[in-house]
């Protein structure tokens, strides 16, 4: 995501060229341009990493602070090292070309009425929102250990083990059912119980262990001890109270609160009217609502894990905070348009201004798309859900940011426009 604002810097230098300026100049101009649009987009994004800090525990805060210290490296980087790397160049008359013969006329000319079709999109969403609230009436939820509470287990067998067939071995020792699934190989289980999950001590973990011995020994070779599952069979344990999961589920959701309510108020304060943050809060709901709702939607269509728990949390505040950024860099053209072209048609400089964008948008998502589906494809099992969640969020997020964020503020412009008139 850092390359983003290297993105940004370039296309606005690309837009100094193509109206007639030297290099040096349009470098200049392109920098002091792109400044606002980086500051505002990275500040909602740092604000997302600031709420996740706070409320977030464990592996959460450290991916928080790793998220807060990336961002502020990728905006020094990007604003100061790179221009003395071109004023470096440019000392030495070297040549710099800031597009390729292949690119150059990407986008460049876009004339879409997107908001002529502001209305198709809704429906759209809409749609999108009906089959999200429908997957999270009628299907819920996969609540992870994190928010349900109960003991977890990641058991590796020497060969591939059919998950019904442990399942019901293991029935009768907890009492009922536990959760098990493949984790990674076929020859590999998550299995998730929580039988005794109100009961502390040592003697009630050695127990639990015992019983999940005695009802996966079957499958294990022959004469395996209790002591050799443990230490050769039994890959990783994790428990999480009742309590503990309350309050993660209570800071989960203050979070994500927090986060609406800090963005809407930064929003506000940047661009002096309500509309804007209100587009912007109706964009991220909508991109959380969708997200989440598709989770509920493929939880068991896949071969990893659509749990939700605290790392999807982390994944949803990361793309509040991509999404943010996104629809900034467009309220932000609009804004520059206005002070331009005060007397312009409202909806023609929108629609200005969001293709004007365009390549800075496609070209930021399909950069971190990428690198996304190279984890999702080449990482661990354990951060497939949590990369997934990020995949579907760079998408919606960069739908919202053009056909929902934007539209919402003209409508409701205009609307009060109508108001104040009909009061004359």
């Amino acid at each position: 995501m850092s390359v983003d604002a290297n993105v940004l810097i370039y296309e606005r230098v690309q837009e100094e060229l193509k109206a007639g300026k030297g290099m040096k100049l349009a470098i200049q101009d392109g920098y002091r341009n792109a400044y606002s649009a980086i500051i505002d987009g990275q500040v909602t994004t740092l604000l997302t990493g600031v709420v996740l800090y706070m409320f977030g525990s464990g592996p959460i805060k450290g991916f928080a602070t790793t998220l807060i210290i990336g961002i502020l490296t990728s905006m020094f980087t990007a604003i100061f090292i790179t221009r003395l790397i071109f004023e470096r160049w440019l000392a030495k008359d070297r040549k710099i070309s800031f597009v390729s013969r292949f690119t150059a006329g990407w986008l460049r000319n876009a004339a879409i009425k997107f908001l002529d079709k502001r209305k198709i999109f809704y429906m759209v969403s809409g749609t999108m929102i009906t089959i999200a609230l429908l997957a999270l009436i009628f299907k819920g939820l996969n609540y992870g250990i994190d928010f349900k509470g109960g003991r977890t287990y990641v058991v590796r067998f020497e060969q591939p083990v059919p998950v019904q067939k442990v399942m019901n071995s293991l029935t009768p020792e907890f009492g009922s059912a536990p959760e098990v699934k493949t984790f990674g190989g076929d020859n590999q289980l998550r299995i998730t119980t929580d039988y005794r999950i109100d009961e502390d001590g040592n003697n009630v973990d050695s127990d639990i262990e015992a019983k999940l011995y005695d009802g996966i020994k079957q499958y294990l070779p022959a004469n395996t001890s209790e002591k050799e599952f443990l230490s050769d069979y039994r890959m990783s344990s994790q428990k999480v109270g009742p309590t503990i999961s309350d309050d993660i589920r209570k800071d989960a959701l203050i979070s994500i609160f927090f986060a609406l309510v800090i963005i809407f108020l930064y929003i506000l304060i940047r661009f002096r009217q309500w509309q804007y943050s209100l587009g912007a809060i109706v964009a991220l709901a909508h991109d959380t609502f969708i997200v989440v709702g598709m989770f509920a939607l493929f939880d068991g269509w896949f071969s990893f894990s659509l749990e939700v728990d605290q790392a999807f949390i982390a994944a949803i505040l990361t793309v509040l905070g991509y999404s943010i950024n996104d629809t900034v860099v467009v309220f932000d053209r609009i804004r520059e348009y206005l002070h331009l072209h005060p007397k312009k048609d409202r909806k023609e400089m929108m629609d200005s201004a969001i293709n004007s964008t365009l390549r800075r948008t496609f070209s930021t998502s399909l950069s971190t798309f990428v690198v996304l589906l190279a984890i999702f494809l080449f990482g661990g099992t354990s951060i497939k859900g949590f990369t997934f969640a990020l995949m579907m969020g760079v998408v919606v997020g960069t739908y919202s940011s053009i056909f929902i964020a934007t539209p919402i503020v003209y409508d409701t412009v205009n609307r009060v426009k109508e108001r104040v008139t009909k009061k004359k």
